[in-house]
């Protein structure tokens, strides 16, 4: 199980729902049952948005954390390494991963849930492309076919948040005709 985002979870009162186990580690779902935190508004979004925040930043703070007791242990350099990239890989603002939900939620408290997701899809779209283009031309130079793989999950991840992004679009879109229609 995925302990430092569990832990975190818990000692925030929010229960865990679901583990996934992805390629590049685990993701984590909760319960979004906290009436309190539902209630508490935040600028425009609720308090429950700061606690996912703090659960996205749980993983990397991990690696991070990780990094500083291997450099002082003196441990392998590839421990440090791996844990380096995974901890870059996971705050790119690319959505689903850590960056990119850690953006959505700061978006959603200033700009609100509907601002916020067109905001992280673009914004996830363009980190996509230039990360491409730079594990493009690495990859060229170091000739490391493990970089294409990276390119694919990335695209994998990005297209299947833009179908997730035009569903909830259209919802909204869906609800805002029944709310002017009731109007009239």
């Amino acid at each position: 199980m995925k302990w430092d985002i569990y832990l975190c979870g818990v000692s925030l009162g929010v229960k865990p729902s679901k583990l996934q186990i992805l390629p590049v580690g685990f993701a984590a779902s909760f319960f979004t049952l906290d009436a309190k935190s539902y209630n508490k508004k935040i600028l425009k979004s609720n308090l429950l948005t700061l606690k996912k925040i703090l659960i996205a930043l749980a993983g990397p703070c991990v690696n991070l954390l990780f990094i500083v007791v291997f450099m002082n242990l003196k441990q392998d350099v590839t421990l440090i390494y791996i844990n380096i990239l995974i901890l870059i890989f996971n705050m790119l603002c690319i959505y689903p991963l850590d960056g990119g939900r850690i953006l959505k939620y700061i978006l959603c408290i200033a700009l609100g849930n509907r601002k916020a997701l067109t905001i992280t899809n673009i914004i996830s779209k363009i980190t996509a492309f230039w990360i491409s283009v730079v594990i493009l031309i690495l990859g060229a130079k170091l000739k490391n076919i493990s970089c294409i793989i990276i390119i694919i999950y990335i695209w994998i991840i990005i297209i299947k948040e833009n179908r997730r992004y035009k569903m909830k679009r259209n919802i909204y879109k869906i609800l805002e005709n029944d709310i002017a229609i009731k109007e009239d």
